[in-house]
């Protein structure tokens, strides 16, 4: 097993792109299977669980070709299979995106429970409910869904969450019913509509992108087409982060301005700037005033996630680290997962002074001196929030099941690297 050895304490500098936005390339590469035509995807990021999702495909008939720089062509003209395999299945919660256009194109699938962060109850209820509205038969058995298609059709949908994943999901199906289809309480996040652009290139009708309404006219077939990933705002949120704790002056290029809604007003109540440059580059100062801002009563500010356009929850854990080095006391409260939060202690353990409330809670003291310490990933999120934690505390830390952030995070080290920063993956 591979780990990180990460020196503390030195400021970076210098200048980083982020990759393509992992939550939008799992629904698009799902999304090849709706045609027979090739399609030629770029910025799809090379981390841990595209690495697997191309993999599924492969297994399933599709061709992938490299085109050089982050760019790929897909070609699903030729599907052996409707059961994507099991361990690779299980391994990510992407797969389960796979039901229904291998169900459209085969006429049914067997998906495996999918896998993914073990940060709480994450329910396929909704997929479920409202791909059977829209004529998918799912029967549930010992470890896997068989899924029938009894005839794809439009209806007007009313989904119990705004839930990304099955947003995105039932999308995919109602582009190819028959019919018109309404999603009331659709999840919008840049990811969703980065998934709804590229399905009208291919000659989708989707309309109100960027609201909670989706009114989805159906086509007989789709084409292919030439899509471009935008960038990870997750990981665009991460870098100003670790910018912040280790003091330093960071470019971002490319960073997708347009997309980070909240966030950037959510760095803001912790006495974090950055400033836009040129057409799409972020700038984040070395000199910060991490203070943390309380609300106009005086009273405990919270950082606080929501579906989009609030602040994303896959930037709690970052969140949570850059309060312990900003002058104040804030409340995480963390809506969305029940588990998310239970890796502060390795926080604590390192110095930093936070009360875990319950499940969803937990009050940040700053700032603190936070020490090099032997620690483990527990998902993509917390584990980057470790690396970055690692990289403002004094001395020498360990981080093991560093896979988890290879997840999420495109070459983490080396990138960070060219900035600076000691890492060392052993």
């Amino acid at each position: 097993m591979e780990k990180f050895i990460v020196k503390g304490g030195n400021p970076l500098k210098g200048s980083i792109r982020p990759s393509g936005n992992k939550n939008e390339a799992l629904p698009v590469l799902a999304a090849v299977l709706l045609t027979d035509q090739p399609i030629l995807i770029h910025n799809l990021p090379h981390i841990g669980d595209i690495i697997k999702m191309k993999e599924i495909l492969e297994g399933l008939g599709v061709s992938i070709s490299y085109k050089g720089e982050s760019s790929y062509q897909f070609d699903a003209s030729n599907l052996l299979s409707f059961e994507p395999a099991k361990e690779l299945a299980q391994a990510i919660r992407g797969s389960f995106l796979l039901a229904a256009p291998l169900a459209y194109r085969m006429g049914k699938a067997k998906i495996f429970e999918p896998g993914g962060d073990s940060i709480g109850k994450r329910r396929l209820d909704t997929h479920v409910h409202a791909l059977e509205q829209l004529g998918l038969k799912f029967s549930r058995k010992a470890g896997y869904h068989q899924v029938v298609n009894q005839g794809l059709k439009g209806a007007d949908l009313l989904l119990d969450e705004a839930s990304v994943m099955a947003t995105e999901h039932l999308i995919m199906a109602a582009v190819l019913a028959k019919g018109t289809t309404r999603v009331y309480h659709a999840a919008c996040e840049p990811h969703v509509q980065g998934l709804c652009r590229m399905l009208n290139l291919m000659g989708a009708k989707i309309g109100g992108l960027g609201s909670n309404l989706l009114t989805i006219e159906g086509v007989p077939h789709l084409g292919g087409c030439e899509y471009r990933i935008q960038p990870d705002h997750t990981e665009v949120g991460s870098l100003i982060g670790l910018a912040a704790v280790t003091k330093s002056e960071i470019l971002i290029q490319d960073a997708g301005w347009e997309h980070l809604g909240q966030i950037r007003s959510y760095f803001r109540r912790l006495g974090v700037e950055f400033v836009k440059q040129g057409k799409d580059d972020l700038l984040v100062p070395a000199k910060q005033k991490m203070i943390i801002q309380n609300d106009i009563d005086d009273s405990i500010p919270k950082i606080d996630d929501a579906p989009w356009p609030g602040f994303p929850a896959d930037l709690t854990s970052i969140m949570t680290v850059v309060a312990t080095q900003c002058k104040g006391t804030v409340l995480i409260f963390e809506k969305l997962f029940e588990s998310r939060l239970f890796w502060v202690d390795k926080l604590i353990r390192m110095g930093a002074k936070i009360v875990l409330c319950d499940p969803h809670r937990a009050v940040v003291v700053g700032p603190a001196r936070l020490k090099g310490m032997t620690l483990s990933s527990p998902d993509i999120r917390a584990g980057m929030a470790l690396l970055i934690a690692a990289l403002c505390a004094e001395g020498t830390s360990e981080i093991h099941n560093i896979g988890q952030i290879d997840r999420g995070y495109e070459a983490i080290d080396q990138r960070l690297g060219a900035l600076g920063a000691e890492i060392q993956r052993v």
